[in-house]
């Protein structure tokens, strides 16, 4: 699945957040859309095939590059839950525009992943996984589709419960 930015830049912005769970399913993740009103700033949940959970808040500018870019506050939300309410190992914020310097510098501070429009071109339309076009992002363990098995589980059952799951993914 690829996606090119000028079909991106067209989308509605929940449209994007459905975009990019597609992405990350595509890289292998289970994921589902949580954006609304009460999302507690995760768009989009994500869980890699080693069980690390993945929160992903979305901001999409109809505007591209051209449009207001993404501040420090967006930063700020997201860090005050990304952990805490969610349990993320990862809190990545996606836009097809950009983020301010400041944005830039303090997303180092939180250890929060910005996925700007020139990584989402990486991303979406060349098809790289999530974990390449962010540096400092080592890929799951585990090929997709290879699930961590609990205390006493056979491989069947691993193998069922993976691939039969509906609904909201769970950290294991």
């Amino acid at each position: 699945m690829r996606v090119p930015l000028k079909e991106i830049d067209a989308l509605h912005h929940r449209e994007f957040e459905f975009a990019v769970r597609d992405l990350m399913r595509r890289d292998g993740f289970e994921a589902e859309r949580f954006g609304g009103a009460h999302d507690d700033v995760c768009d989009v949940r994500g869980v890699d095939a080693d069980g690390r959970i993945w929160v992903v808040q979305c901001k999409h500018k109809r505007d591209g590059w051209e449009g207001k870019a993404i501040g420090v506050e967006v930063l700020q939300r997201l860090n005050g839950t990304a952990e805490t309410v969610h349990g993320a190992r990862f809190a990545v914020i996606v836009t097809n525009g950009g983020f301010t310097l400041s944005a830039v510098e303090r997303s180092e501070t939180y250890g929060i992943h910005l996925i700007d429009r020139g990584r989402l071109e990486l991303w979406a339309a060349e098809g790289r996984p999530l974990w390449t076009v962010r540096e400092g992002v080592k890929p799951a363990r585990r090929l997709p589709g290879q699930r961590r098995r609990q205390p006493g589980q056979t491989r069947a059952a691993v193998a069922v419960s993976a691939s039969g799951r509906q609904g909201r993914p769970r950290a294991r």
